[in-house]
């Protein structure tokens, strides 16, 4: 200090007081901040600690208030996990369908606030307010030191684990009420069977009969889980309404077709009415989900020489009076014989039809196209074509061959394969003229076109070949099973040999009067005696 100098006391305390106020101020702004850096520029330090009561109830009161609202982006930010409560929360709105939510908070307890909900769903046309109870709990963010929502999908709702979300839709098609063509009622219980055919009508006629399915929230596994699998209702927007659909099925013909096939460890018929298509009844001994009478896809052994017969009568091949003697043995690319190596060098065409000789077919093998057979198949019979009958079916397959697999088609073996369905259809076409695709449910009730045969059977040939059908089943290889049927009947039978099968498959169809029907029984041996009573129980019934 230079010697004479002087200073002012009130000055020097100024100084001083002024100092320690800019450092008093300096200390606060520093400490005081959410994010806010000191005098130097260094980061606040975060705040530590559990949530303060007043933290707790603001984030709680403030996450509700941007759900409710809608702003799902503003929610998600007060959680600790903005990726996944972002998914959730706008999924609530487009998955849940909750068109309006009411969220309102309630006493907190600790770090837990309870709250309740109120949310209006739109689904459709239906409508409905889900009301529950749900809590969240607020934490400290562990790299921002701020209050935020311990996101869980339990927020959302308290039934909701891990890697669940909420989906509104509808549920499982609507009960279905299934009657016969008179008004009874149909169920598995009474009629097993039909537990393979009657699934499949809910399914697809529930809603077209009148029906409507139940609407649902559901607790199911983020990205919709295994398609088809049932997830958790949490609640039922509407109880839906079950349907009564009226099929084509008789129910006095389907208890005789169960009765039949059951005589049977494995059995399958059909029966159906010849001038319409429509199915009287469907029955398979073996009661299991694959509907065999439908489904099924064998050989149909000599019932095949129906769709052979009017091939070659229409061509002019052969003629019912006409001789075409039975061999023991023909070839035709190989060696084909009859059963037990039967013959009859005398015999007709219509002869040959009722005994079921198979060498007397094939020695014409050579006068036919190649695909005169699959031809027929098609455009007369309409086996091929695409049937739409209501529920699931085989529609027949008869290849166009040559050589020994053409000889064989023609006696209903190598590639051509049928279920019992076919065979009846096959029999149907001849009693009526023309084909009438089968079907159990009418087409009226949604609109599908049925399969139309591009031509029927001329006058001449249809009126042969029910007189050769009326043969078998009065003095052929049908006459044991038909005896008493009465006069207006047809029938064929059929053996069609499986390798390494020890007895053949026995085929039988018939018909009588309007209803046609046919039977197949797996290992059977002689369609006659094997097949044939039980479509006779059948058309009895009819």
């Amino acid at each position: 200090m230079h010697k004479g100098a002087k200073i002012s006391i009130g000055v020097v305390a100024a100084a001083i007081v002024g100092a320690a106020g800019l450092g008093a101020y300096n200390l606060v702004d520093a400490v005081a901040g959410d994010g806010s850096t000191g005098a130097h520029g260094e980061p606040a330090p975060l705040r530590t600690g559990p949530p303060t009561a007043d933290e707790i109830r603001k984030t709680a009161r403030d996450f509700l208030a941007a759900w409710e609202s809608g702003d799902t982006a503003k929610a998600a930010a007060l959680t600790d996990n903005a990726g996944a409560a972002t998914t959730a929360l706008a999924g609530y709105r487009e998955t849940a369908h909750v068109e309006k939510v009411s969220l309102k908070p309630g006493t907190p307890q600790g770090a837990k606030v309870p709250f309740s909900v109120s949310a209006e769903i739109s689904y459709g046309s239906q409508r409905s307010t889900w009301t529950y109870e749900s809590s969240l709990a607020v934490v400290r963010g562990q790299s921002t030191g701020h209050a935020l929502v311990d996101w869980q999908p339990a927020v959302v709702h308290p039934q909701l684990g891990r890697g669940e979300t909420l989906r509104t839709n509808a549920g499982a098609p609507p009960e279905v009420e299934a009657l016969d063509r008179n008004g009874t009622k149909l169920d598995a219980k009474d009629y097993p069977s039909l537990s393979s055919v009657l699934p499949q009508l809910r399914k697809k006629y529930g809603e077209k009969a009148g029906g409507a399915p139940s609407v649902e929230v559901q607790a199911v596994p983020e990205g919709g889980g295994t398609p088809g699998a049932a997830g958790k209702t949490l609640h039922v927007v509407s109880k839906g309404k079950p349907a009564q659909l009226k099929t084509t099925l008789d129910a006095g013909v389907q208890r005789a077709a169960e009765a039949a096939v059951n005589l049977r460890d494995d059995a399958s018929v059909v029966a159906l009415k010849a001038s319409t298509g429509e199915i009287l009844a469907v029955a398979n001994s073996k009661k299991t989900e694959f509907n065999t009478a439908f489904l099924g896809q064998t050989a149909p052994g000599s019932t095949m020489k129906i769709i052979t017969s009017a091939m070659l009568l229409e061509a002019g091949k052969a003629a019912p009076g006409k001789p075409l003697p039975c061999p023991k043995y023909a070839t035709y690319g190989m060696r084909f014989h009859n059963v037990e190596e039967s013959e009859n060098p005398g015999a007709t065409f219509a002869q040959d039809f009722a005994a079921s000789c198979n060498t007397a077919f094939i020695s014409l093998a050579g006068e036919v196209g190649d695909g005169a057979l699959a031809t027929e198949a098609r455009d007369v019979f309409g086996l091929g074509l695409e049937w739409k009958t209501g529920v699931a079916t085989f529609d027949g397959s008869v290849p166009a061959e040559s050589g020994a697999g053409k000889a064989a088609a023609m006696i209903g073996q190598g590639k051509v394969q049928m279920s019992a369905l076919n065979v009846a259809s096959m029999a149907a076409t001849v009693r009526a003229g023309s084909f009438h695709q089968p079907y159990v449910v009418d087409p009226s009730l949604d609109g599908r076109q049925l399969a139309r045969a591009p031509r029927s059977l001329p006058g001449g040939v249809a009126e042969q070949l029910r007189g050769m059908m009326r043969l078998t089943a009065t003095a052929g290889t049908g006459a044991r099973a038909m005896s008493g049927l009465g006069p207006d009947t047809g029938a064929k039978t059929g053996s069609a040999e499986v390798d390494g099968q020890p007895k053949p498959n026995g085929w039988f169809t018939a018909y009588r009067g309007d209803v046609a029907a046919a039977a197949v029984v797996p290992h059977g041996g002689h369609g006659g005696d094997s097949a044939g009573p039980i479509v006779a129980s059948v058309l009895r019934a009819s």
